[in-house]
């Protein structure tokens, strides 16, 4: 790994001394129970082989994951573990209290691309970077770089402490934050690894954590000002089976909006009210779905019905009133925030890519919880067009936010007006890193002896069902074109269920819950066939469910016919008014000026109009572009990646029939 080489030369003496001592046994725990009805397939057991998603998987393997580590000591990430640990001199570097994180994130995702793809170089390369973390470590566990170098001087200005102890201002500290994607992280690379040396670090900080806060003589009553150390301790329960976890993860999302346990911090931090009173979503986007993700664990684990009830109301105002068409969520830059219902301004959106990634997370739950299809109706909108287009084709480049509008001049992405190499608030690139490789895990799910295909990607997977293993092959062109085919090879002839989703688009559903709606309906039919033999069955509640008696060799052959299609705005949404968006299968597609030089202000569409799809291998890695006499058009995933310059979304129409 050339990173290797960009680390400095003091780092490098810390590192050859430090990973001596590395501890490799596994705990051997009997894991608690998820509460989940549905289990993903591991990505250790799902081959991906799609000329779609491997490329980018690969970049972020190949590119990225090397990249940022690099920007990491760069930016000082890794010096400031040793300034903490007395093993380097010097004031705390970078500008935000969280920048520890970046280090965790990038080997949460480095960790999983060992679980798909092992890599003896990538797995010492994070051996040294958890050898550094545990340098960083107070002996009793507390683990925050800045304010153990220097307590009363948080890096950003914006951070206020009054005493310059742990825990105070814990609003905008991070700590906990911190925490979160500390326990993230080691359990991913002890899943990938089965190492403890990560994990072990962990565990001593979420003693620390139990010991400081609580109920009870001695304790702190609080709550994080960031959300994520609660589905961090949630995961490290599931890992330990220390139920002293759970509890505290729990007791954090309890006492949210109770003004008798703390100073409450507000709407802002989804701390104004009980979270099982909460029914809109409000404040800083990124904080309230990783909330939303903890919440979900806690209705699944407790089957606590208040708070299923609480997630169901919030996942139906985020849907149904403030969600981008590229299922990003957020609309204004100031707070980095949900804004009121229908608020959803195009040229200004904030649409995080962090936010997309926690949307993913959050929906991801939903699904393992209900079996409901419209939450990867969502998952899919979201990963197609507002997640990935947070990575430039390069790997090396990247929206914070995710405009749905530029003029060119506008600097929306924290002061550029297309992507950046990086931000001294790198929390989406590293968020990128840790998700991407972890993708392979959404495409299948279980349940007793259901197998459920939820996404569509060329691969190869074992499934470990109640009876039996089944081999799955995946075959498809998606998203480019429709058609799939999926060879199913059980260990023995035998009787289980498939179920397969009918993506939301195919059945004539932008979003489910009617914010969004296709200008005209298709009358196409989707079409499923078993061993060649066309069957007559209607798709229930999302999925085609096949239960039959199995055998080595049966084929399925699906066909979600794929033309291009106008969508058109809830009248609430002004700044959508008067125009339409053009879609393709999952994709939303977006109008930019390199393409329509001259005439890019006067793109008008209409429900009248025809349009050529045309597949374009040369173009921006390969693309099906849309085109008429007015305009073509882009995935919007890839917009900006060949300069600066305009580009909408939604278009002026001339007639809305």
């Amino acid at each position: 790994m050339k990173a290797l080489k960009k680390i400095g030369i003091f780092t490098l003496l810390v590192l050859i001394f430090s990973c001596k001592d590395q501890k490799t046994e596994v705990a051997q725990v009997e894991e608690p129970q998820t509460g989940y009805k549905i289990e993903p397939v591991d990505i250790q057991n799902v081959k991906v082989t799609d000329e779609f998603w491997l490329p980018i998987i690969k970049r972020v393997q190949e590119k990225t994951i090397e990249y940022a580590i690099a920007k990491c000591e760069e930016e000082g990430r890794l010096d400031n573990f040793l300034i903490a640990g007395g093993q380097m001199e010097g004031e705390v570097k970078g500008a935000m209290p969280f920048d520890d994180t970046d280090v965790y994130k990038i080997i949460e995702g480095a960790s999983n691309s060992l679980i798909s793809s092992p890599n003896p170089a990538l797995e010492k390369l994070v051996d040294s970077l958890v050898s550094i973390i545990k340098v960083g470590q107070e002996e009793d566990g507390y683990l925050t770089t800045w304010r153990t170098i220097n307590p009363a001087k948080p890096p950003a200005p914006w951070v206020e402490v009054k005493e310059g102890v742990r825990w105070d201002g814990l609003f905008m500290s991070h700590e906990l934050y911190n925490a979160g994607h500390l326990y993230e992280a080691a359990v991913v690379h002890y899943k990938a690894t089965g190492k403890r040396n990560f994990l072990d670090i962990a565990i001593k900080n979420a003693d620390l954590m139990v010991k400081t806060f609580g109920d009870g003589e001695g304790k702190i009553g609080a709550v994080p000002g960031h959300q994520i150390i609660e589905t961090g301790l949630i995961k490290l329960y599931g890992v330990t089976n220390n139920k002293a976890y759970y509890d505290l993860a729990k007791y954090f999302l309890d006492n949210r909006g109770n003004p008798e346990n703390h100073e409450l911090f507000g709407w802002y931090s989804q701390d104004h009210v009980p979270v099982v009173e909460q029914d809109e979503v409000v404040g800083h986007a990124v904080r309230a779905v990783y909330m939303y993700a903890a919440m979900t664990d806690i209705a699944a684990i407790d089957k606590d019905t208040a708070y299923l009830k609480a997630t169901n109301a919030l996942w139906d105002n985020m849907v149904t009133k403030k969600m981008y068409i590229t299922g990003g969520i957020g609309a204004e830059h100031e707070g980095e925030q949900f804004g009121d219902n229908y608020e959803l301004p195009n040229l200004t959106a904030y649409s995080e890519t962090c936010a997309a990634i926690g949307s993913v997370y959050w929906n991801h739950r939903l699904h393992n919880l209900t079996g409901d299809v419209k939450y990867f109706d969502v998952i899919e909108r979201t990963l197609y067009n507002g997640l990935i287009s947070g990575l430039s084709l390069d790997g090396q480049q990247f929206f914070y936010p995710n405009a749905l509008e530029s003029d060119g001049v506008y600097k929306f992405n924290r002061g550029e007006c297309t992507r950046q190499s990086w931000f001294d608030c790198s929390c989406c690139p590293t968020n990128v890193i840790r998700f991407i490789p972890a993708m392979p895990g959404l495409i299948y799910s279980k349940a007793g002896n259901d197998l459920y295909v939820n996404l569509y990607a060329s691969n190869e997977a074992l499934v470990k069902l109640k009876d039996q293993d089944v081999l799955v092959s995946q075959s498809t062109s998606y998203p480019w074109d429709g058609k799939v085919r999926l060879a199913v090879n059980p260990e023995k002839e035998g009787e289980f269920a498939i179920k397969l989703r009918v993506p939301g688009w195919a059945r004539n559903e932008v979003l489910p819950g009617g914010l969004y709606h296709f200008a005209t309906q298709s009358d196409d039919q989707n079409t499923i066939s078993i061993n060649g033999k066309k069957m007559n069955v209607m798709a229930e509640n999302g999925y085609y469910t096949i239960t039959r008696n199995w055998k080595e060799g049966d084929e399925i052959a699906l066909e979600f016919p794929m033309t291009v299609r106008e969508v058109q705005a809830n009248p609430l949404v002004e700044e959508d008014k008067g125009k339409l968006s053009l879609e393709y299968g999952p994709l939303v597609y977006a109008v930019e000026e390199v393409d329509n030089k001259g005439n890019f202000d006067n793109i008008h569409v209409s429900t009248k109009d025809v349009f050529k799809v045309e597949m374009q291998p040369e173009l921006l890695g390969g693309v099906n572009t849309i085109s008429n006499e007015n305009l073509t058009a882009i995935p919007y995933y890839v917009w900006s990646n060949r300069g600066i310059g305009k580009m909408k979304v939604w278009l002026p129409t001339e007639q809305m029939d």
